[in-house]
């Protein structure tokens, strides 16, 4: 009887304890695309950390598929990390509906159950031109708090690989700061001139009627959960200008342009120098042609 229950036990303990599923990237994309939620490892050969991650992980993928029903697997060596995050495996990645969002936190399975199971939707939230002023009232200070926005465009590489901790980042400040995007080419690009946003990523905490832009060369979720928080008061704090007319965004359009291709400036001044030259030359010569015909005369 006794070397049934040992043999039992054991046979359970294989069962709990067996490896998470390794899947390529190809796998992964397909999971990421049609499965609602997804935890990833990202992890490689010859690495104690990682390998404590996925023991941390094993024990917690019962916990995962019961709260929340995800898929819990890893990758190995895999290409596809270098779009979630600057940093090296191990590296956990929770994706909902396909949106990525990355753990940042304390090696602790009740830490992480947490974090995933409290960011079931994803946090960032997509401001346009016509959504921009009523949702943050910026400019007001008005009841809506405070709003963290990121500044993008869908070609910058390094814009695409700040998701999952811009996601992160939301998760962390949740109730505190409304943590949103805009993308400056299309559908906020009159609101990227209104702020004068030229290069991206650029990030502004907007606080109660002012602006703070961080400038900080760190890119990391605690730099800028801190930024949030506190480290703002070290920045140069802007008053929120109101929101454009048509006639002031169209004329900063022209001024943007100008600004980004100087040459025009300098065509534009050769061509009316040009122009007053040609001017004053047919000038004279029309003075001097009733002069000649008076001498010929």
């Amino acid at each position: 009887m006794l070397r049934l229950i040992i043999a039992i036990t054991i046979l359970f303990s294989g069962i709990i304890a067996s490896p998470l599923e390794t899947v390529t990237d190809d796998d992964l994309m397909n999971l990421i695309q049609n499965e609602k939620y997804v935890v990833v490892l990202f992890t490689k050969e010859n690495c104690e950390q990682c390998d404590n991650y996925e023991n941390e992980m094993i024990h917690l993928r019962e916990d995962l598929v019961d709260s929340i029903n995800a898929y819990v697997v890893k990758a190995v060596s895999s290409q596809l990390l270098r779009l979630y995050t600057i940093s090296q495996e191990p590296a956990l990645v929770f994706f909902r509906h396909g949106i990525p969002l990355l753990y940042d936190g304390r090696l602790n399975d009740e830490d992480i159950l947490t974090m995933f199971t409290e960011n079931k939707e994803p946090l960032v939230k997509e401001l346009t031109d016509e959504t921009f002023e009523h949702l943050t009232q910026a400019s007001s200070g008005a009841t809506t708090g405070d709003w963290f926005v990121l500044f993008y465009t869908p070609s910058c590489i390094e814009c695409q690989r700040l998701g999952a901790r811009w996601e992160a980042v939301g998760a962390k400040l949740k109730q505190r700061v409304n943590v949103a995007r805009v993308n400056k080419y299309t559908t906020g690009a009159s609101t990227a001139r209104r702020f004068n946003v030229v290069d991206v990523p650029e990030f502004i905490l907007f606080k109660q009627g002012k602006m703070y832009r961080y400038q900080i060369p760190k890119y990391d979720v605690s730099s800028f959960v801190s930024f949030a928080r506190d480290w703002y008061k070290n920045a140069r704090s802007e008053r929120v200008p109101v929101p454009q007319s048509p006639f002031d965004d169209f004329t900063q359009i022209i001024a943007n342009f100008l600004r980004d291709n100087p040459w025009v400036m300098k065509l534009g001044s050769i061509t009316i120098g040009v122009f007053v030259i040609v001017s004053v030359a047919s000038k004279l010569r029309r003075k001097s042609e009733p002069s000649q015909q008076k001498k010929e005369k």
